[in-house]
């Protein structure tokens, strides 16, 4: 069990992390894009800026931690970032990993074990670096592992990933949360590899479960120990609101309340789905969304107040720490 959990200000008791948002994002980019197309909306100052608003935002409705998920393949700067966080009354911790939901960057394609050129897995290096000594030379250290599989299932690049992850969780102890493809119970699938991998499941979240709207399968991925997690309220583009809650309440129902986390995926700015894309497309899609709409609703469903504590303050505390 951990008992201080490293964010971009500084080590922090596990009790003071409070209410978490554990699966968001502050700039998803393409550091090679960005110099070689930029793109119309992206002003770093500005973003910056609205980053330090959304956050203090946030806090102002109850929020004391976000965890940013942006990781190697998504655009992942900790410097940008830490300017932020050094700005804002809200807590970040960082993560490390890769996004590599099918296909590896050719570094890691061609660096590594009984490859072109033999050596140390250099994704083992990068994630057990950047937990335990400080990510990208400064000393903030990662609190949690991302990974990603999506429609294709398992590939050979991705499989990679999950075992690099797998190591640099028995290093260290530091918990996993992936991205799954719900529609084909690709959660089932990585929890599969994952206890494969001689992981324990309790230290895993099975990201985008709430996608799902087959109860047995939610209920399978629970009952072998993981967290679901309920993370993309918002993005209508890929599920309604209201499917996703329906979704929850009956796992509520059903006795899985320590089992959930809430989030929703969002981005200050990101590349892919830029900012007048999800104005016009996804409004909803923010970080506040949760506090504006979502708690309200359950709440006015009969979700008692204790409930409400157990999934967004108490399930992310012992996800990130290990604690009962």
């Amino acid at each position: 069990m951990v008992h201080s959990i490293p964010t971009f200000t500084g080590d922090v008791d596990a009790d003071e992390l409070g209410m978490t948002l554990i699966h968001e994002h502050v700039f998803v980019t393409d550091p090679e894009l960005d110099v070689n197309m930029p793109h119309p909306e992206w002003d770093e100052r500005q973003m910056i800026e609205r980053a330090v608003q959304t956050l203090t935002d946030l806090h102002a409705r109850g929020v004391q931690t976000v965890v940013d998920l942006t990781v190697v393949g998504l655009g992942r700067d900790v410097r940008r970032v830490a300017e932020v966080a050094a700005r804002v009354p809200v807590r970040l911790i960082a993560a490390t990993g890769c996004y590599a939901a099918e296909t590896l960057p050719t570094f890691f394609r061609l660096n590594g074990p009984g490859l072109v050129v033999d050596g140390p897995d250099p994704l083992v290096e990068l994630f057990v670096g950047d937990i335990e000594r400080g990510i990208a030379g400064t000393d903030i250290r990662a609190g949690i592992i991302k990974i990603a599989t999506d429609a294709a299932g398992l590939t050979p690049d991705s499989a990679r990933v999950f075992a690099a992850a797998a190591e640099a969780h028995r290093r260290t102890g530091v918990p996993i949360t992936t991205h799954s493809h719900a529609a084909s119970g690709g959660g089932a699938d990585q929890q599969d590899e994952l206890e494969r991998l001689g992981i324990p499941l309790d230290r895993v979240v099975i990201g985008h479960s709430g996608d799902s709207t087959d109860l047995a399968y939610l209920r399978r991925i629970a009952d072998r120990g993981s967290y679901l997690g309920f993370d993309r309220f918002g993005m209508e583009h890929l599920a309604p609101d209201a499917d996703r809650v329906r979704m929850l309440l009956q796992l509520l129902d059903a006795g899985y309340a320590d089992r959930i986390v809430l989030s929703h995926d969002a981005a200050v700015f990101s590349r892919v789905t830029p900012p007048s894309w999800r104005a016009e497309h996804v409004p909803n899609w923010h970080m506040q969304h949760l506090f504006d709409m979502i708690l309200p609703t359950l709440s006015d469903a009969g979700v008692d107040d204790a409930t409400l504590r157990r999934l967004m303050i108490d399930n992310p505390r012992r996800v990130l720490t290990g604690a009962d």
